[in-house]
This record gives C-alpha cells, sequence and structure tokens, in this order.
C-alpha cells in the first residue's frame, strides 16, 4: 500500500487491542500526509482508534459506521 487516500487496512475480526496495534505499525511505514481508510469491526476502536490518533499525532478525519463495523479516515502527521 502507498498511503493514498484510496488505501485501506482491513482490521475486521480484530479484537483490542490489536486494531490500533496494526494501524501504528501500518502508519509507521508510510510518510507524512499519507492517507488510509482502516475498517474494524470492535466495538472498542470507535475509542481507541481517535484517542490513538491524538496521541500520536495523526489526523482523523472522518469516522462512522458501516455494515457491522466501522470506518476511520486517517492522515499521517
Amino acid at each position: 500500500m502507498s498511503g493514498n487516500e484510496d488505501d485501506e487496512l482491513d482490521l475486521r475480526g480484530l479484537k483490542c487491542p490489536l486494531p490500533v496495534l496494526r494501524a501504528r505499525k501500518y502508519l509507521r511505514g508510510l510518510k507524512s500526509g499519507a492517507r488510509i481508510r482502516v475498517e474494524t469491526t470492535d466495538p472498542l476502536a470507535v475509542i481507541d482508534i481517535p484517542h490513538f490518533c491524538r496521541e500520536e499525532g495523526h489526523t482523523l478525519i472522518s469516522a462512522g459506521p458501516v455494515d457491522g463495523g466501522h470506518i476511520f479516515v486517517i492522515t499521517k502527521t
């Protein structure tokens, strides 16, 4: 994945803390300004992903429900 806004990190089926750990690892490999979509089914992700973005300094562009889960759009800063 190149970090374009069309890139998606599929974390469906993973439970806390794995979605945040995988997102962190993926974002470390991207350049600043890269944008990704993260899809999760973990109900705690609605708390964990925004908190992760605040703590790491990434920008959470959007977050919303989709088919039994959530999608987050994150820009690496």
